[in-house]
């Protein structure tokens, strides 16, 4: 296994790695106002794209702010520029600051690009979550609750014994652990992990490499790739059907896909969770915000199908929850439960603020009061609350008479 060493990356600028916090402490309880009746959260539609003369989806002609070269790991955009000052440049928002790099829509113009299932529009809309130390943290507390859930491993799919996974693409890396981790295990393999901010750390594997890109523009590889991977995407991209189409389009014959998301609304299967609860209002209320701006929580429903129409086979979709705390019984779902108590208490203001402020309207006073109440019930082990987590991975066809 090959040490890490110290980078210093073409594109992709670091920091170092965020360290663990303590979960803070839940102030007393408050109340604000609140709509009369919490908005039902909205239904997306699973009908199947239509494929000839191709899905339309829309993104602006802005692809050049930060072309990147990563030597033979390939790269998203053709060009080759060298990292701007911009890129730090991160918004500050409500205390907490977001990303830099393509932050909201800059241009009327989009890209058109010709694939194998059509034509494709691709339009871009910001990223609303934070990426700061305490959004770090989340996500790496994350990860490791993900290696519990995995019993150590990286990926749920089994790859064919025939099949040689030389070149391997992590999108929406974050802080870089998944693909450091798969870096470290497969020295014979080559890592590309992509994202919108620069929060990965100063050393990696010498088989690994970031980037710096937007996974919603179009992807210009100089090489395809023998597995794609990515987990908690959901209300990160506005296009699945997007997503798919090109993730097929980079992939080898026989290249394997996975994705992990969690799937809103939160519920219960023994009605301890009440609708109007503070977290089934907060569930709620997130997920019509997400709706609202094309990014909605709930889209791993449909990802089955979209890998169907984007031309993959041998399909396999585990469905999962995860307890919001330590109410289960099974030891190791009770530990997952404690885990996820921590990242959700110590996290949902992250995972709030933009969607309540920007898309709902609210103060920011008005968020962090709201949330008190939600902390609480996410505490509360006799909410027997759960959250769905589906995972869904296939392949590209071998051979053509596979399709």
């Amino acid at each position: 296994m090959s040490s890490p060493q110290e980078n210093t990356p073409e594109v992709a600028a670091t920091v170092p790695e965020a360290s663990s916090s303590s979960t803070p402490a839940v102030p007393e309880t408050a109340t604000v106002p609140l709509p009369a009746t919490v908005p039902a959260p909205a239904t997306t539609t699973t009908t199947a794209p239509v494929l000839a003369p191709g899905p339309t989806n829309l993104v602006p002609d802005d692809a050049d702010d930060l072309d990147s070269a990563l030597g033979d790991v390939g790269s998203l955009n053709s060009g080759e520029t060298s990292i701007g000052s911009s890129i730090f440049g991160y918004r500050q928002e409500n205390g907490r600051t977001y990303h830099a790099y393509k932050d909201g829509i800059k241009s009327t113009h989009f890209h058109v690009k010709a694939t194998t299932m059509g034509i494709m529009l691709i339009l871009r809309v910001e990223y609303m979550y934070p990426n700061d130390g305490l959004e770090q943290d989340r996500l790496d507390h994350l990860s490791e609750t993900f290696k519990l859930y995995l019993d150590g491993k990286l990926h749920m799919c089994v790859f064919d014994k025939e099949k040689k996974i030389q070149s391997v693409l992590d999108v929406g890396t974050g802080t870089g652990v998944w693909a450091m981790g798969y870096g470290e295990e497969h020295p014979e393999a080559k890592v590309l992990g992509v994202d919108l901010s620069p929060i990965q750390p100063n050393f990696w594997p010498p088989n690994v490499k970031f980037q710096i890109d937007d996974a919603e523009d179009l992807w210009t590889y100089s090489h395809k790739f023998d597995f794609i991977y990515s987990r908690v995407l959901m209300g990160s991209l506005q296009n699945w059907v997007q997503y798919f189409m090109q993730a097929f389009e980079n992939l080898t014959p026989g290249g394997y896909i996975e994705t992990t998301d969690v799937c809103f609304p939160i519920r219960s299967d023994d009605g301890t969770l009440k609708p109007d609860s503070a977290l089934a209002q907060w569930s709620d209320l997130i997920l019509e915000a997400s709706a609202k701006i094309g990014r909605a929580i709930n889209s791993a429903e449909l990802y089955h199908g979209q890998m169907q129409e984007a031309g993959f086979v041998d399909i396999v979709e585990n469905v999962d929850f995860w307890p919001l705390n330590q109410w289960m019984e099974d030891p190791k779902y009770k530990e997952i439960g404690i885990r996820n108590t921590e990242n959700l208490v110590s996290g949902i203001s992250g995972l709030s603020m933009a969607l309540f402020t920007r898309v709902h309207g609210w103060s920011m006073e008005e968020v962090e009061v709201f949330l008190v109440n939600v902390r609480k019930d996410i505490m509360d082990t006799s909410i027997h609350s759960y959250i769905p987590l589906r995972t869904i991975y296939g392949r590209t066809p071998s051979q053509v008479s596979e399709n």
